[in-house]
């Protein structure tokens, strides 16, 4: 038992006094690219920021016309309502006040479903964008022999002949004219099993 451990003792020095055999990397060359430039700067991007604006418009101007017949009623009803003293509303004045209350819900519903499909349409802007975005960025980074890419919001400073930012937009332009200014396509629901006849 003794020299079984020795054995393996002696074993595990010899392989611990072995030097590692490590394969040495390339040096590494860096490029910097300012992806928030480009979102700002592309052709693409100022088109859907254009019709994404008009399109918050549109919602803003939803939420006043809708707001402000019910504003109008609930301050009405609000004035009914305290001119009773603290006695309880009569059955009509339940009834409005319900009815309000499920006007202004329904509202709100459309509302929220408008600033959904806002949001599905900036995802789905940014995801066309992003798709032709990365293949782009490792052209470039192949044409000028980098191996590395940093986001120029990631550094401090910046010397420009490391710069690829004007090459990338550059071929997103000619790449991406423009983008589908659309919400997020809905997976394809899967059809309900019809149950199996026997």
């Amino acid at each position: 038992m003794m020299t079984k451990l020795t054995t393996i003792a002696l074993a595990a020095l010899a392989l611990s006094a072995a030097p590692a055999v490590a394969q040495k990397l390339p040096n590494a060359t860096i490029a910097v690219v300012d992806t928030d430039r480009i979102l700002r700067e592309c052709t693409a991007c100022r088109a859907a920021q254009t019709q994404l604006q008009a399109q918050v418009q549109q919602l803003q101007q939803r939420q006043q016309t809708l707001a402000a017949p019910l504003q109008t009623e609930a301050q009405a009803l609000q004035t009914q309502v305290q001119a009773l003293q603290g006695k309880q509303p009569d059955a009509a004045l339940q009834q409005r006040i319900q009815s309000l209350q499920t006007r202004q819900n329904q509202a709100n519903e459309e509302l929220n479903r408008g600033e959904q499909n806002l949001r599905s349409i900036q995802q789905h802007v940014l995801q066309q964008i992003n798709t032709r975005l990365g293949p782009i960025i490792d052209s470039t980074l192949a044409a000028r022999g980098a191996s590395v890419v940093l986001d120029r919001g990631a550094v401090l400073a910046v010397a420009p002949a490391i710069d690829i930012t004007n090459d990338v937009l550059a071929q997103l332009n000619t790449q991406l004219p423009s983008v589908s200014v659309t919400p997020l396509p809905q997976p394809a629901q899967q059809p309900a099993q019809q149950p199996q006849g026997r």
